[in-house]
Order: C-alpha cells, then structure tokens, then sequence
C-alpha cells in the first residue's frame, strides 16, 4: 500500500511521523519474510489519534507492527500502511519498585536495566526477543515466568474510540499467550511492579536461562520463536520431534534441528513456504496425537 498524497505526508511530517517509502519488511522482521509497503514511525504518542483518524478518511488501511519478532507477514505488495511506534527517550523510568517502560523499547535490555537496580522476576524473559508492547500484546513468557503479574497499568491508544486511555492491571485478562486487549489496541507504556532482590542472585537467573537458550534454540538462524502454543499438559514441540520432524521443510522454511518447535528461514523462504509448513505439521500431530494445534506466532492474513 502506497500513500500518493503528498499533502497528506506533508500532513504526517508536521506532526512528527517519520515516513519511509516502500519499506522492505522482509528486513524488518525476525523471520527475514515480509513484502514491502509505505512506512510511518510514529515519534510522539500524542499524535496517534490524528494519525488513524487522518488514514481512515484518506481511505487508507493501515496495520501495527511492534518489533517484528513474532510474526509471518505476507509476501509481495502489502495491502496495509505499516505504523510502528518509535521509543521514546528516555524509556525506561524507575521508581523505588516501579518501572514505567515505553512498549517499544527491547524487552532484554529492560530487564537488564532494572536487574541493575536490583529488581528481578523476569529474569526468564531475558532471551525472548521484540518489545516490551510485543511481550504484553501475548503475555510473553519463559521458564516459568510470565510479563502479566508484574503489570499495573497499560496506557493503549484505542483505535476503536480514538482515544488514549489507561488500564490498571487488573482490568486485563492474562491467559497463556492470550490477553484481553483488543486487537486495534496499541500498546505505548507499561507501568510495573517487580520485586526488589539482589544483583548477583539476578544476574545468575539471567545466565542459567541464557545458557538454556543456547543450548536448545537455533538463536543464530532466522526464526519467530516457537510457531506452536504449548496444548494444556503437552508439548508442542516434543510432539514434532516424536514425529521425527526436525529438519522436514518446505522451500527454504524448515524445522529447526535444535528445538522442533521452531521453524526457520533458511535461505529465501517466502511466506506460502512457511504457512505450508505450518499446516503440514499441524496435519501430522492431529493424526498421530489427536491435538490440534494452535498458532502462537501471529499470522497476518490479507482478508
């Protein structure tokens, strides 16, 4: 999706969006998969609202995309202007036990900034890859730690009313990889809670959970995380490796030979290439175990 109107842009730049012209999202993304389409980068939060309401009456669709780091987007032409939110300086702010995190900042490095304050409890979340707005958007989670109980307010921008509001924590619903916001929301800050607790004992949380990650995930090859939310009382990902899946592949998209449940681009694949990989396995395990298996990377679809 092209935005032809050059007052419109205009528009955009005096209110602070950056505007980038046939953005090439393969590039953009953790799966190294994506077609291109116009950009806009928005530097200030209070210009949101504007935004939205200035595409909707030039016509123009538009998509969110947080980090890129748990996605499949489409090849080709995309038929969306892509919006991203730019961080914030500064964006991370601390207060005795409160942290209140702009949602596109790194996910890691907020957990290692307030480590250094001697604050823990997401030490399990050091190796997930995108943003702090990713990680809220599917109540993120690892090694038995999850971003939701920390949560104590969320401040969204809500397309559907045009408004910014806050919600506390305990108006939003976190489930395994599930939250109750909508899905026009975007996220722009956090404000956490998280438990005092000493630096070292922090940092050797960080390093036994690093040390699993390299030992079992292909961190070096072009992936979205795991593709498969666990079924309750199962795994994902033992289930393909049962199936001897490991390396079985479509195109350039395969399953990785360290940890099944992720698949990786390892070449050129396209999108057709992994949605078909996805549905192969998918097929495999509901006729060998029964269980049918349901996306945790998030898959945007053109209708």
């Amino acid at each position: 999706m092209r935005i032809k109107d050059e007052n419109l842009i205009g528009i955009f730049a005096a209110l602070g969006v950056e505007f980038e012209s046939g953005a090439e999202f393969a590039k953009k993304t953790s799966l190294g998969i994506g077609g291109t389409s116009d950009r806009l980068v928005i530097h200030r939060h209070d210009a949101l609202p504007e935004v939205i309401n200035l595409l909707r009456q030039a016509g123009v669709p538009y998509r969110f995309l947080g980090g890129g780091s748990n996605v499949l987007l489409p090849d080709g032409e995309l038929p969306w202007v892509i919006l991203q939110l730019a961080r914030q300086d500064p964006d991370i702010r601390i207060n005795g036990n409160f942290v209140i995190v702009d949602c596109a900042a790194d996910l890691g490095r907020m957990v290692t900034t307030c480590a250094k304050r001697n604050l823990g409890g997401m030490e399990g979340l050091i190796g997930v890859p995108g943003t702090v707005g990713g990680a809220l958007r599917m109540n993120a989670g690892a090694y038995g730690t999850q971003i939701g109980p920390f949560v104590r307010e969320v401040q969204v921008f809500r397309a559907s009313t045009g408004r910014i509001i806050t919600l506390r924590g305990s108006e939003i619903n976190f489930e395994y990889r599930h939250t109750s916001f909508s899905p026009d929301d975007i996220m722009l800050s956090v404000r956490l809670e998280l438990p005092s607790r000493p630096y070292n004992e922090i940092l050797q949380g960080i390093r036994i959970c690093n040390e699993k990650r390299r030992a079992s995930q292909p961190l070096n090859q072009k992936s979205a995380g795991c593709i498969f939310k666990n079924p309750p009382g199962g795994s994902a990902g033992r289930m393909i490796d049962e199936l001897g899946l490991k390396g079985h592949s479509v195109g350039d998209a395969r399953v990785s030979d360290r940890h099944a449940n992720f698949f990786v681009n390892a070449g050129h694949a396209t999108a057709a290439d992994m949605l078909a990989l996805i549905s192969d396995v998918r097929r495999r395990v509901h006729e060998r175990y029964g269980v049918e298996l349901e996306e945790e990377v998030i898959i945007w679809k053109e209708t």
